[in-house]
């Protein structure tokens, strides 16, 4: 299960804006809100949304078997150093 500090963290290391997450993802800002915050269960196909368009983007969500949890920003999405 993803959580809202991983979407919140996943947004910080995209540098978007809830906004942006909003447009790629086709959901609600309350529907983004409860997420990030933890306040409720989001339906599966929501969360499912916010998901794909954060993954898309290059966010992979990390899950590890002692319970810590985080997620990465694929290197093909980094910014290219300035030359």
């Amino acid at each position: 299960m993803i959580d809202g500090r991983q979407i919140r963290a996943a947004r910080a290391m995209l540098g978007w804006s809830r906004e942006e997450l909003l447009d790629a993802s086709g959901i609600s800002m309350s529907a983004l809100l409860r997420m990030e915050g933890n306040m409720a269960d989001s339906r599966s196909s929501t969360l499912n949304k916010v998901v794909k368009a954060l993954s898309l983007a290059g966010i992979e969500f990390v899950t590890r078997d002692d319970g810590a949890i985080g997620v990465i920003l694929k290197a093909q999405n980094l910014p290219k150093p300035p030359q």
